[in-house]
C-alpha cells in the first residue's frame, strides 16, 4: 500500500507539473485572444481581468476588411512556404552528402555553415542589402525567399544530417545488393525513415520565416510587398496603438501555423516505422 501511494502521490505532482507547463504557455494566446474580442472601449477600463465583461468580433472584421492584412497574409504565406519547400530540398541533399559521403574539404564547408550562424543579422544587414540591390530584388517576394533560404539552410543541414546519422547504413547497402541504385535505395527505404526529420524541418523553417522581422523590414517598402511581421506596424500610429486590432490580426496569423504543424504531425508518427526492411 505503501509503495502504490507513493506511486499515486508522484504520479499526480508529474500531472499537475504538465498542467502547469501547458498553463504558462497557453496563457500569453490566451491574452492575446482576450483583448482581440474585447471591446475597445473595454480595453484599457477593464484593466487585468482574467474575462471580459464583453464580447465583440468587430476588431476581427476590421481587420479583415478595412486593412490590408490579407495582402501581408498572403505575402508572409508564400514567402514561408516558399522558404520551406526550397530550404528542405537543399538540406536534405546537403545532409545526406555530409552523412553518407568522406570528401576533400567537408570539415573546412561544415566549419564555413558554422561560422555564417555566428554573425548577428545587424552586422550583414547592410551588405545583404545592396547585394539584392544589385540583382533588382528588393521590395520583392522573391528577394526574401533567398535571403530566408540561404540563412536556414545550414541550420537545416546540420538537422538533417543528424537524422540521416541515426540510420543505418547497412539498409541502403542491402537495398543496393538487392539491385537498388544508391537513388532508388535512398527514396524506397532511406526517404521514409527521415520523415520525421523533414517534417521538423519544414515546421521549424516555416515557423522562422513566418515570424521574421528585420529582413522584410529593411528589404520591402511598398505595401503590397509587406510581410504580417512588418505589417504589424500599420496599427500603431503617431499618437495611439490599436490594441484591439493588432491582437485580432495576431490571432489570425496563428492559424497558419497551427493547420501547417496538424498537416505534417502524422508524418512526425508514420516516419518512425515507414521504411524498414522486413524480417
Amino acid at each position: 500500500m505503501h509503495a502504490k501511494a507513493k506511486f499515486s502521490v508522484t504520479g499526480s505532482l508529474r500531472y499537475l507539473a504538465i498542467a502547469l507547463y501547458v498553463l504558462f504557455a497557453l496563457f500569453p494566446i490566451y491574452w492575446l485572444v482576450k483583448i482581440a474580442v474585447t471591446p475597445d472601449k473595454l480595453i484599457y477600463t477593464e484593466g487585468t481581468k482574467f474575462w471580459p465583461s464583453a464580447f465583440t468580433l468587430d476588431n476581427f472584421q476590421s481587420v479583415l476588411f478595412l486593412t490590408d492584412f490579407l495582402v501581408y497574409f498572403k505575402n508572409s504565406l508564400i514567402v514561408s512556404l516558399g522558404t520551406a519547400f526550397f530550404t528542405t530540398i537543399v538540406a536534405t541533399a546537403a545532409g545526406y552528402a555530409f552523412s553518407r559521403f568522406h570528401f576533400k574539404g567537408k570539415a573546412i564547408v561544415i566549419a564555413v555553415m558554422l561560422i555564417t550562424q555566428m554573425f548577428p543579422l545587424l552586422m550583414i544587414i547592410a551588405p545583404i542589402f545592396k547585394i539584392m540591390a544589385g540583382l533588382h530584388l528588393l521590395d520583392t517576394l522573391t528577394g526574401l525567399i533567398i535571403v530566408y533560404t540561404a540563412f536556414n539552410v545550414p541550420f537545416a543541414t546540420f538537422l538533417m544530417q543528424s537524422f540521416f546519422d541515426g540510420i543505418p547504413k547497412d539498409l541502403e547497402e542491402a537495398a543496393m545488393i538487392d539491385g537498388c541504385s544508391r537513388f532508388e535505395a535512398l527514396r524506397k527505404v532511406i526517404f521514409p525513415l527521415t520523415l520525421p526529420g523533414l517534417a521538423a524541418t519544414l515546421g521549424f523553417i516555416f515557423t522562422a520565416a513566418w515570424s521574421e522581422l528585420l529582413f522584410a523590414l529593411m528589404l520591402t517598402n511598398s505595401n503590397d510587398k509587406m510581410t504580417f511581421p512588418v505589417g504589424l506596424k500599420t496599427f500603431v500610429s503617431k499618437f495611439a496603438v490599436d490594441w484591439g486590432q493588432m491582437m485580432a490580426a495576431g490571432t489570425l496569423a496563428l492559424i497558419p501555423s497551427c493547420l501547417f504543424f496538424i498537416l505534417i504531425q502524422r508524418f512526425l508518427v508514420q516516419g518512425l516505422t515507414a521504411g524498414a526492411v522486413k524480417g
